[in-house]
């Protein structure tokens, strides 16, 4: 399985290492969990739908973070990703804290994979 990573990600994580000094770790961990299945796992992640694009994006909600600790893996920290099956790759897009951001932002998606 090949990972990359969008310009936009690595600029999303530089700026939550500043206050989450443990979210590199974190991400480590995720890669190494979707090497195993890529695929969305309810209730940890899900498909992304009616986005109108052939490429499957996917939300990781639950994310186990050292940052948080004694709060679970319902850290607030979410993850979106394309996953590329036939290619065997994913890429990801974005990466935030859900006391800051809401919602994906689908723009980016639209941009990346139209």
């Amino acid at each position: 399985m090949t990972i990359e990573e969008l310009n936009e990600f690595k600029k999303d994580l530089k700026k939550l290492t500043k206050k989450y000094r443990t979210i590199i770790e974190d991400v480590a961990i995720v890669k190494k969990v979707l090497n195993v299945n890529p695929n969305g796992r309810p209730p940890f992640s899900f498909r992304i739908d009616n986005l109108g694009l052939e490429t499957c994006v996917i939300k990781v909600k639950k994310i186990a973070s050292k940052s948080f600790k004694g709060k679970g893996v319902n850290s607030g920290f979410r993850i979106i990703y394309a996953h590329f099956e036939k290619e065997d790759k994913i890429v990801f897009i974005e990466i935030y804290h859900k006391s800051k951001k809401d919602i994906e932002d689908k723009e980016r998606i639209y941009n990346n994979f139209k």
